[in-house]
C-alpha cells in the first residue's frame, strides 16, 4: 500500500511541475507579445508606449527650423578639381579651418556631408526612384557580407503601407544575402528580401566596411533626401515594435527631432575609447590620438550632473525627424567618422559638446533599447588587420599598407595645435561587459 501511494505522489509532483513550467512558458509567451505597450521582462524598465499604431496621430507639417533654416553641402573635391588627387574623396578635403567654422552655427550654412561627386556610394536608377516616394523610412545596412536581413515582428498594416522598408547593402552582401535567403525581384528591378527593399550601394569609397557602414546609418537623409521621418537599426538587429509607436514614443509625444539610447556601460567618450582599444575594434594608438585632439579641444569626462544625460550613445538604433538641424548634426557627426576613427560612439558626444547645447535631442534608458529589437549574432566576426595594431610604428614601411587610403585622413594630418601634453583622462573600467 505504502509503494502504490508512494508512486501516486510521485506522479502527481510530477503532473503539477509540468503543468507549473507549462503556466510559466504561457506567461513568458504573453509577456513578449505584449512587451510593445508594457514593462519589458528582459529589461526590467517601462516602456510606455502607447496601444494601437493606428490610433496613433501623426503631426502635420514638419518642425520649424529655428537655428539653422538653409542647410546645402559642399559636392566637389577641390583638390581633386585642381589635379592633386586621382580621385575625389567621398568626404571631400575638408581642412582644419573648415571644421572649427562648421561648428559655428548660422542661419544659413554649407557644411561637407559625405556624397562629393565621382566618389561612389551609388544607387540604381530604379531604386533612386523607389525611393523618391519614401517620407517615412526604417532602414538598416549589411556590409561585407556579415549579416542577413531579419524580418521585422508585430508590424501592423497601417505602419506596412505607410513606411518604406529599406536594407543598403554593399555588393559583397547582396551576393551572400542570394545565396542564403530568398530574394524576390518585381517588375521594376527591386529585390526583395520578406518587407525589406534591398538598396545596393555600388562602389562603396572607404576601404574599411565599418566605415563604408556609417553612410546610411549617419547620413540616411542624404541618401533618401524626401524621408521626413526615418528609423535606422543596425543589420544584426530584428524589430519588434511597430514603427508608427517608436515616433509617437520618442518624437512626437516629447517634441524631439532627434532620439537615442544612452550606453548600457559608458557615460564618458574616454571610457568607450578604452574599451574599444581593449577589445580591439581599431588602432590602439589612432584611437588615443583621436581622443587627444577632443582633449585639446577642450572635451572634458563625462561627470553625473552634467548638460548630458551621457556622451555616449548606443547607436544601433537611431530615431530622427530630418529638420535642417537634426541634417546638420549628422553631417557634423559624420564628418568626425570620415576624419578620424570609424567609431561613431567616440565622436557623437563631441559634436554635442561643440553645439553648445543648442541640439536638443532625447537619450533615452537604455533598458528601453533593448526592449525595442532581437539581437541576432553576426554570420561572421568582422575584423581587419588595422584593428590589432598596439603601436604606431607598426604602420610603418610594410605596415603602412594597413593604413586607411581614403578615410581617417585627420589622423595623418599634420594637426595646428601641440598634442604632445596632452594627458588623457584617467579611466576607471565600469563593467567586465564593456
Amino acid at each position: 500500500m505504502k509503494i502504490v501511494w508512494k508512486k501516486g505522489f510521485i506522479r502527481l509532483v510530477l503532473v503539477a511541475g509540468i503543468l507549473w513550467m507549462f503556466l510559466i512558458l504561457i506567461a513568458l509567451l504573453f509577456h513578449v507579445w505584449s512587451c510593445q505597450s508594457s514593462v519589458s521582462f528582459f529589461s526590467g524598465c517601462p516602456i510606455p508606449l502607447s496601444n494601437d499604431p493606428d490610433k496613433i496621430v501623426i503631426p502635420k507639417g514638419r518642425t520649424p527650423d529655428d537655428i539653422v533654416k538653409d542647410l546645402s553641402y559642399v559636392t566637389d573635391d577641390e583638390l581633386w578639381n585642381n589635379g592633386f588627387q586621382r580621385s575625389p574623396l567621398f568626404g571631400g578635403h575638408q581642412n582644419w579651418s573648415q571644421r572649427e567654422e562648421s561648428f559655428k552655427l548660422k542661419s544659413t550654412m554649407k557644411v561637407h556631408c559625405g556624397f562629393v561627386r565621382n566618389s561612389g556610394a551609388e544607387m540604381a536608377p530604379s531604386d533612386i526612384k523607389y525611393v523618391k516616394k519614401c517620407r517615412f523610412v526604417v532602414t538598416s545596412g549589411i556590409f561585407d557580407g556579415y549579416d542577413i536581413p531579419q524580418q521585422p515582428s508585430n508590424i501592423s498594416l497601417r505602419s506596412k503601407k505607410l513606411f518604406c522598408f529599406l536594407m543598403v547593402v554593399d555588393e559583397i552582401s547582396l551576393t551572400f544575402i542570394m545565396q542564403n535567403v530568398t530574394v524576390k525581384e518585381d517588375g521594376h528591378g527591386g529585390k526583395w528580401v520578406g518587407i525589406w527593399r534591398l538598396v545596393l550601394l555600388k562602389y562603396p569609397p572607404y576601404d574599411e566596411p565599418r566605415r563604408n557602414g556609417k553612410i546610411p546609418k549617419i547620413l540616411l537623409h542624404r541618401l533618401f533626401p524626401q524621408a521626413q521621418y526615418s528609423i535606422w537599426i543596425d543589420g544584426k538587429m530584428e524589430l519588434i515594435v511597430d514603427p508608427l509607436l517608436i515616433l509617437e514614443r520618442y518624437l512626437w509625444r516629447g517634441k524631439y527631432t532627434f532620439a537615442i539610447a544612452q550606453h548600457k556601460h559608458h557615460h564618458s567618450i574616454y571610457e568607450e575609447a578604452d574599451a574599444n582599444k581593449r577589445r580591439k575594434r581599431y588602432a590602439r594608438p589612432l584611437i588615443d590620438l583621436h581622443m587627444k585632439i577632443y582633449r585639446y579641444e577642450g572635451m572634458e569626462s563625462w561627470k553625473p550632473g552634467g548638460k548630458t544625460i551621457s556622451d555616449v550613445p548606443e547607436g544601433a538604433i537611431i530615431i530622427r525627424e530630418h529638420t535642417a538641424m537634426s541634417n546638420l548634426f549628422s553631417c557634423l557627426w559624420f564628418n568626425e567618422v570620415d576624419l578620424f576613427t570609424p567609431r561613431d560612439q567616440l565622436s557623437f558626444g563631441y559634436v554635442v559638446y561643440r553645439l553648445g547645447g543648442l541640439f536638443k535631442f532625447y537619450m533615452f534608458p537604455n533598458c528601453e533599447y533593448n526592449s525595442l529589437f532581437v539581437l541576432h549574432p553576426h554570420t561572421r566576426e568582422h575584423s581587419s588587420a588595422v584593428e590589432w595594431v598596439k603601436n604606431i610604428t607598426e604602420l610603418d614601411g610594410k605596415g603602412s599598407r594597413m593604413k586607411e587610403s581614403r578615410g581617417g585622413l585627420g589622423l595623418w594630418t599634420p594637426y595646428p595645435g601641440n598634442l604632445d601634453s596632452v594627458v588623457l583622462p584617467p579611466v576607471a573600467r565600469t563593467s567586465k561587459a564593456g
